[in-house]
């Protein structure tokens, strides 16, 4: 039986209609080689941004949603380009603070695949102003005043006054907007803590919708025993959302199970996947869609971050992704995407491939 899930709380609807999902996190000014090679040896670096819960906002005002993304930033021309960068997506930036004492987070990656050991990061992030966000230098009105709340466990690791924020934020409370945590387990932040996991897993229980991957279970609770053992340590959010990459996705509601496969996908770059499945999944949640449709937009967001070079692209437009999401079982099985497909012509009807 396909569900619809858990609607957006009416109270929240009710009392706020000017924004669909607010997004707390810290983004940082990334700077991406401008040619391969080890950081030692790249000549220069193009500038870009970077944030998992500024990408989602992103995503979402490029499709049409009314997203706002709250944070801190330093009061310097790296926090200029991130407020304009954000904004210029569509995204409402006003409840951004700056910080006079703080810098922006910077970071330089390598142009390679995440996953490969040749892949370097070098975070210039510790006592960023980000890092040091709390209930009481944030407006706790703002973060609250959309139908979702965008939350991740990024945010909890950069600081004890994060994490206290984020706990107030998902403690049970009255007129509380839908809460969406991705677990976002980053060992590198977590390095010299060992309650990292626990923590995660104490926020993720106060959520509404939970994005987990079945790898980042198994390192960070040692969940090896696929989704529903994922389910089984988990069971109170209203809504469980279990990725496993080119395996698809499993989601658990009030009504069971639900899976869904993903894509074939010619991967152009594996970076931002995980923010654009979970933005689809998210405006496809606004729009009241049921749970296994939920996971074919999740689906289809994620493939065109993969057939993308950047952190952050425009996501299929409405027509055309509801046109694939509508295929049966087995053209869906069969769907086949590479770079482009999501720019193509929408009167283009050539979008299954077999392999």
């Amino acid at each position: 039986m396909t569900a619809t899930g858990p609607a957006v709380p009416t109270s929240a609807v009710d009392v706020v209609d000017d924004v669909d999902v607010v997004a707390l996190g810290e983004s940082m000014v990334t700077f991406r080689p401008a040619v391969p090679g080890r950081l030692a040896d790249v000549p220069s670096f193009d500038r870009g941004i970077g944030g998992a819960e500024s990408n989602v906002a992103c995503v979402l005002a490029a499709a049409g949603h009314r997203s706002a993304w709250v944070s801190r930033v330093g009061a310097d021309g790296f926090g200029d380009h991130l407020v304009e960068a954000i904004g210029a997506y569509g995204v409402d930036t006003s409840a951004v603070r700056r910080d006079l004492h703080r810098p922006t987070g910077i970071y330089f990656r390598t142009a390679g695949d995440r996953s490969t050991a040749a892949h370097e990061v070098a975070y210039y992030r510790a006592g960023s102003a980000a890092s040091a966000m709390s209930t009481a230098n944030l407006d706790l009105d703002a973060l609250r005043s959309g139908r979702i709340l965008h939350l991740s466990g990024i945010t909890a690791a950069l600081s004890g006054s994060c994490l206290d924020l984020l706990r107030e934020l998902t403690a049970p409370r009255a007129g509380r907007p839908l809460v969406s945590f991705d677990v976002n387990y980053r060992p590198g932040l977590w390095s010299g803590s060992a309650e990292g996991p626990a923590v995660l897993l104490d926020l993720a229980r106060g959520a509404d919708i939970v994005f987990v991957g079945d790898d980042e279970a198994e390192d960070a609770w040692g969940i090896t025993g696929g989704p529903d053992a994922i389910r089984e340590a988990l069971p109170e959010p209203a809504l469980l959302v279990v990725k496993r990459g080119a395996d698809g996705a499993v989601a658990y509601d009030a009504d069971g199970r639900h899976e869904e496969p993903s894509p074939r996908v010619d991967v152009v770059a594996a970076v931002g996947a995980g923010d654009a499945f979970a933005a689809g999944f998210l405006s496809a949640t606004l729009r009241g869609l049921p749970v296994a449709e939920r996971l074919r937009h999740g689906h289809l967001w994620a493939a065109v971050a993969l057939t993308e070079p950047g952190d952050l692209a425009a996501p299929p437009s409405r027509a055309r992704a509801d046109r694939l999401v509508a295929l049966d079982a087995v053209s869906w099985g069969t769907l086949h995407v590479g770079p482009g497909w999501a720019a193509a012509d929408d009167g283009v009807d050539e979008e299954v491939r077999t392999p």
